[in-house]
């Protein structure tokens, strides 16, 4: 590949979605561009690079940003998360949320849906604890194909056995030929967006709850910065963001502050994070 090429390729992607790629990921572009450089009628990533440069964005373009962003995802992911979830985060939700009985939960980079559905199971199992209660999930990523794949809900027997527990499969799974079809309720508990964590995101509108993990760690210091930053204000005063248990606001931005014995959970730097944690307790 010449460096050319890498170099325009990696200007485009860091301006389309933020990944950073370093000169060692030569074999990555290669790997996942060269079936996109065939579809297109091309030999190699030079030949794709040159019909990229005949327009400013298109169709090519987006399948070029949808390739090379990372879409791993399986169930219950770092359980960690899902704890604090329902020790920490939901029973300070339920005591200071009463009055109006609803909450709302944004899981950014959302990928083939299997964060958002964990959460929707989690808070199907806890539902008796908040009967009456109205809950909102919404799934964003920038890649329309996975956001097709997550509203199927339907999985292969490999994903469904990447941390799903047995009892979760057998109540919320039909089996349809060698795949696992979600049933329809918990389906029903997440709507999907597709969203570029690079433009605004005000549309969504504000939420109790953030998750955004695992994926800040694909940018750069600046852009983290300005994607916690424009998240703090899409948050309530007393919510919570919950990251990735390799990523961390310290260093980075002091608009959040991490939440004492909760990892990869972070509150507003304005929020009252002792008091929180006593109605989480209480």
């Amino acid at each position: 590949m010449r460096k050319a090429d890498f170099e325009y390729l990696a200007t485009f992607l860091k301006d389309s979605s933020g990944l950073v790629l370093t000169s060692n990921k030569e074999y990555l572009i290669e790997s996942r561009l060269l079936p996109i450089a065939r579809e297109a009628e091309v030999e190699d990533i030079e030949g794709l690079v040159g019909k990229m440069k005949l327009t400013r964005s298109g169709p090519l373009h987006d399948q070029i940003t949808e390739a090379m962003t990372t879409n791993e995802s399986f169930f219950f992911r770092d359980k960690t998360p899902f704890e604090m979830f329902e020790k920490v985060i939901l029973p300070h939700l339920l005591k200071t949320r009463a009055g109006t009985k609803k909450f709302r939960v944004w899981c950014a980079a959302a990928s083939t849906g299997q964060e958002p559905y964990s959460l929707g199971m989690q808070l199907d199992e806890l539902a008796p604890r908040m009967p009456g209660w109205r809950q909102e999930i919404i799934g964003t990523d920038l890649s329309a194909e996975v956001l097709r794949r997550a509203k199927l809900g339907r999985y292969t027997q490999f994903e469904v056995q990447r941390g799903l527990p047995i009892n979760y499969l057998v109540k919320h799974f039909t089996q349809v030929g060698h795949d696992w079809e979600l049933s329809d309720k918990i389906r029903n508990m997440v709507q999907y967006r597709k969203l570029n964590l690079l433009e605004d995101f005000k549309i969504l509108g504000n939420f109790d709850v953030i998750f955004c993990r695992n994926v800040l760690i694909y940018f750069d210091q600046e852009t983290k910065a300005q994607i916690l930053e424009r998240m703090v204000r899409q948050l309530s005063p007393d919510g919570f963001l919950v990251l990735g248990a390799a990523e961390t606001v310290i260093g980075i931005t002091d608009t959040f502050k991490p939440l004492k014995g909760c990892r990869g959970v972070y509150v507003p730097a304005t929020a009252d994070a002792e008091r929180m944690m006593t109605s989480a307790v209480a």
